[in-house]
């Protein structure tokens, strides 16, 4: 067994000043978030992503490679799964030199119940936060699919002198929408907030769930933070928290500029509907997706069973091929006979003979029968589609029976028989 250390793990390189040490990470992965749909038996956080990563897993990576080791894990909503993929494909570090990633659910003490919100969370555990000696936070909004190195953005938290630093997006017309937008003078600092969105223009720079804080600052703020927003879920901590700075020097770091070592390929999404779901899948498939998997050193980890390949077969009646186009297919996926075209197939998915799956994303174990079709679907797991059953061809039957998105996404739900 490898034993896993500073100079074995990704991050930081020999000789360079070690920010990340000084940053205790809080993801967050408390809320049920969207689509419904998908989380309806899990967190957002633990919702499959991309064949065989899961939510979750982006934003641990970027935390991986970032150099950052000590990381609390916020969980409340159904988060079994969630804790569960922590413990099979997260348990990397070494705690004998401090570092952890640890799920933290409601502690129940004296003066909290359930997370009521981000600010509630950081608020019952803030004892966690004193006695860390760490003197910045950085928050994570863990239901987001990105790539970014943590360790440029806190360098230039400290170049600013920040006590609160944003990361910021760029919204256009095109990409995920945004509550409010972030108004930044030229010499980084943030000067205003504009929202709701249908009162100004649809582009500009909006938070994507990152932000840098200060420890002392954030301790000082605490309790003013809490009676603002009354402890509410619905409250954003990241507007909260930059309307009531008043002469605090918040700043906003431009994600996908130059900085860092990962290649900005600047995609960045929420996840935040079924549809959106399924085009973050369907951007995979491209010639050259917006989302680039296959950058050497900066790869995303996650937890992967023990197997077999993926693999096609000929139909054991018709002796038709087993054959998929433009796909990506987890292992032990098995095509026997059937045909899979612009779709993405989870671990352990099985289609039989004469089968057509097209524009389809396949959760674990799903089973597609002989002669079955799919089309512009998501499955969840352990769903079996009966021999010869048709998924995604008739709207109306599609939504006698399940989910429909707006643009006809149909959803079958996990354990569905078909």
């Amino acid at each position: 067994m490898r034993i896993l250390t500073r100079a074995t793990l990704p991050g930081i390189a020999e000789g360079e000043i070690d920010v990340p040490s000084e940053t205790l990470t809080f993801l967050v992965a408390t809320e049920r978030g969207a689509p419904a749909e998908l989380t309806e038996e899990r967190t957002k956080a633990a919702v499959p992503f991309g064949g065989k990563y899961r939510v979750v897993d982006f934003s641990l990576a970027n935390c991986l490679h970032s150099g950052l080791r000590q990381i609390l894990v916020l969980t409340q909503y159904r988060s079994h799964s969630l804790h569960k993929h922590l413990r099979d494909g997260w348990s990397l570090f070494n705690a004998e030199l401090g570092e952890f990633i640890t799920p933290l659910p409601p502690q129940m003490r004296a003066d909290g119940g359930w997370y009521l919100g981000l600010v509630d969370a950081l608020r019952q555990n803030r004892y966690l936060i004193e006695r860390n000696p760490a003197r910045r936070l950085l928050l994570l909004d863990g239901g987001a699919v990105y790539r970014m190195d943590y360790a440029e953005l806190l360098r230039f938290h400290d170049e600013q002198q920040a006590q609160v630093t944003a990361a910021l997006r760029t919204v256009t017309e095109n990409s995920a929408p945004s509550a409010y937008r972030v108004e930044c003078s030229e010499d980084h600092r943030i000067t205003g907030l504009l929202g709701p969105i249908g009162e100004h223009s649809p582009t500009g720079l909006a938070p994507m769930g990152v932000l840098v804080i200060g420890k002392d600052y954030l301790l000082e703020q605490l309790d003013h933070l809490v009676r603002v927003g009354n402890g509410h879920a619905e409250m954003d901590f990241v507007a909260t928290l930059l309307q009531a700075s008043g002469a605090a020097r918040a700043v906003g770091y431009r994600f996908g500029g130059e900085r860092g070592r990962v290649s900005q390929d600047g995609y960045w999404s929420d996840l935040g509907s079924v549809d959106a779901y399924y085009q973050a899948h369907m951007s995979l498939l491209e010639a050259r997706p917006a989302l680039d998997l296959y950058q050497p050193g900066w790869n995303i980890l996650t937890y992967q069973g023990q197997y077999p390949p993926a693999r096609t077969v000929p139909g054991p009646n018709s002796g038709n091929e087993g054959v998929f186009v433009n796909s990506m297919l987890a292992s032990g996926a098995l095509i026997c006979g059937g045909a899979v075209n612009r779709s993405v197939l989870s671990p352990c998915v099985k289609v039989d003979d004469g089968a057509i799956v097209d524009g389809a994303i396949l959760f674990d174990r799903v089973h597609v029968g002989a002669g079955a079709e799919l089309n512009r679907c998501i499955l969840d797991k352990d769903v079996v589609v009966s021999p010869g059953a048709r998924i995604g061809f008739d709207r109306k039957e599609d939504r006698a029976r399940f989910s429909v998105s707006p643009e006809g996404v149909v959803v079958v739900p996990k354990d569905a028989r078909v």
